[in-house]
């Protein structure tokens, strides 16, 4: 399977070299054909090339699984960026892939179907989980959302239209005959022709090819040539006709300037990196008053994000608000916000809560964050509880500082320190490092001096450092800031080089310390001769193995905008 694999990527990446560098959408399809993930690319070309180049070792696990199933890929070119993003969530909703985010209550979305039957009905359908329309085959109309004006008219649209209700047609008038919200098809009161030019004009409203207040000026007109030939029974009828339009058009007004007073949502996300895992949680404010919450939760799979989860969520309510705060920037956030805009028809802003929101809007953001707190902990505890066992440690690793060493080539080195809180990235606590005393590539002293200078001592407190730039370096005072394990990146060499200078430095000393060596992630600690060996489905081992993967992001990142200074100043000498 694993050859299989390997082929089939050098397949597609041989492929992937031909795709155009413009911005569009792909598709990534499975053995049979089968659309399994949908993603957007201001770049196709390097997009693709992205996922099965030279750096495909280092992607997430669950887009690893992903990329395991992907034997092609399609795309489709867009004009630009926004116009990629609209097509993306478009394309989710219409083929809905496994690999990407499917909100939980995505059931809401709801369709108009005009079955193929003699007499036609007027239904209301949903997708099944495969992406099939239930019920009879039928011309399909949507997606609507419950709550939206289109969805709570079915019922006004087949009293208008004397589109039939009954399942199968029955031999004798029902009620809705003697009501006049039918013309009794069954006993053949009303011909197909007849019967068929109401569908005809039901079909051209909802597909938005004649408005409401067309048909409204056709009814009058109707009414006017039924009352001079005298028929005023049909007169009245078209009348009450017009009467139940005109009543329809003032609710939908009404609940228009409803859905306007609530103009800002909260959006808070946190990332369970050990599950690979987003949760996120929005609250609706209304007048000052939260109205109402929502909970989601989507893996972190290829591009899904806070900025794709953003765009298919409000791609499908009733309303969009004119602010959305949020905790952290959407990617793209300025092509977002104008692909929002142009669904809402309006001006759509989101805001990274900060100082200047106000201590109101904080406080709710922070209450956001709290309540995910809670669902993110729950997780992660039993996997932590777990490598407290597995290593043999004296006290539950919360806390665990992870160290990494990037130097490409030997003109540039840095070095990275990542800390997660409970499974959680703390990204206050991330430091990076450009080494200073290491000529040459010595991956010992490198480690050796980053891990010294993240706890060298200063007036008897543990200090860290960043790199020693002014107003980068903090104290803390308090032991509870202190990791409960510390993690290196590399083998037993490495291991050994950070330990001997924890030993060194006064209220490190007593940290438990291992290393991972990513090959064939082998696990070096004190409490075993020999490498420990978990198994890859452990959520022991996908806790270091995020944090190995998060140290080595943060370095090459740093490594790499080092490079580009240092050559933005030989070009400007």
């Amino acid at each position: 399977m694993r050859l299989v694999h390997q082929q089939n990527s050098i397949t597609i990446k041989q492929k992937s070299m031909s795709f155009p560098s413009e911005p569009g959408v792909y598709l990534m399809k499975s053995k049979v054909g089968k659309i399994i993930y949908i993603g957007k690319a201001k770049n196709l070309k390097k997009r693709i090339f992205s996922y099965f180049g030279e750096n495909q070792g280092t992607t997430e696990w669950k887009t690893s699984r992903l990329l395991r199933n992907v034997f092609d890929i399609d795309f489709m070119v867009t004009d630009n960026e926004m116009e990629a993003f609209l097509l993306e969530s478009n394309l989710i909703k219409q083929y809905r892939p496994v690999y990407n985010i499917e909100l939980k209550d995505q059931q809401r979305y709801t369709y108009l179907k005009i079955s193929d039957e003699v007499f036609p009905r007027l239904l209301v359908t949903r997708r099944s989980r495969e992406g099939k329309f239930r019920g009879p085959p039928g011309k399909i109309f949507g997606p609507f959302v419950q709550g939206s004006s289109r969805y709570l008219t079915v019922g006004f649209l087949r009293k208008i239209f004397k589109i039939r209700i009954c399942n199968r047609l029955p031999k004798k008038p029902c009620l809705e005959y003697f009501i006049k919200n039918c013309d009794a098809p069954c006993v053949g009161n009303v011909t197909q022709e007849e019967y068929m030019r109401n569908v005809t004009a039901l079909s051209d409203i909802l597909s938005e090819k004649r408005s409401i207040d067309n048909f409204m000026v056709e009814l009058r007109s109707d009414m006017s040539r039924a009352s001079m030939g005298l028929q005023y029974e049909k007169a009245k009828e078209i009348r009450d006709t017009i009467i139940r339009l005109e009543n329809l058009r003032s609710r939908q007004k009404m609940e228009c300037v409803t859905r306007s007073a609530s103009n800002e949502e909260f959006v808070g996300i946190l990332l369970d990196v050990v599950r690979s895992k987003a949760h996120v949680m929005i609250l609706r404010r209304h007048r000052g008053v939260i109205r109402d919450r929502k909970k989601y939760e989507f893996d972190l799979v290829a591009e899904n994000s806070l900025s794709t989860f953003l765009l298919q969520y409000y791609s499908g309510v009733p309303s969009i608000p004119h602010n959305i705060y949020v905790n952290d920037d959407p990617d793209s956030k300025i092509t977002l916000e104008e692909s929002l805009t142009r669904i809402a028809s309006h001006r759509v802003e989101i805001i990274r809560i900060s100082k200047k929101s106000g201590p109101e809007r904080i406080q709710i953001m922070n209450l956001i964050v709290r309540n995910l707190l809670t669902y993110v902990k729950r997780g992660c505890e039993p996997a932590l509880t777990e490598l407290k066992d597995i290593l043999d440690l004296n006290r539950l690793p919360k806390i665990i500082d992870c160290f990494d060493v990037s130097n490409l080539g030997s003109s540039i080195a840095v070095g990275s320190c990542v800390r997660f809180s409970n499974g959680i990235p703390d990204k206050s606590r991330y430091r990076r490092f450009r080494i200073r005393s290491v000529k040459g590539q010595d991956d010992f002293a490198m480690i050796g001096e980053i891990v010294t200078r993240r706890y060298r001592i200063k007036g008897g407190n543990l200090r860290e450092s960043s790199g020693g730039k002014k107003g980068e370096e903090n104290y803390l005072n308090e032991p509870d800031n202190y990791p409960d394990l510390i993690l290196i990146d590399g083998g037993r060499g490495q291991l050994n080089s950070a330990k001997s200078v924890l030993s060194k430095l006064k209220n490190v000393n007593n940290i438990s310390c291992i290393s991972i060596a990513k090959e064939n992630e082998e696990i070096y600690s004190d409490s075993s001769q020999e490498p420990i060996i978990l198994s890859k489905r452990s959520e022991s081992l996908k806790i270091l193995q995020s944090l190995r993967d998060e140290a080595h992001r943060f370095g090459l990142a740093y490594n790499i905008k080092l490079r580009k200074l240092d050559q933005d100043k030989v070009q400007n000498c």
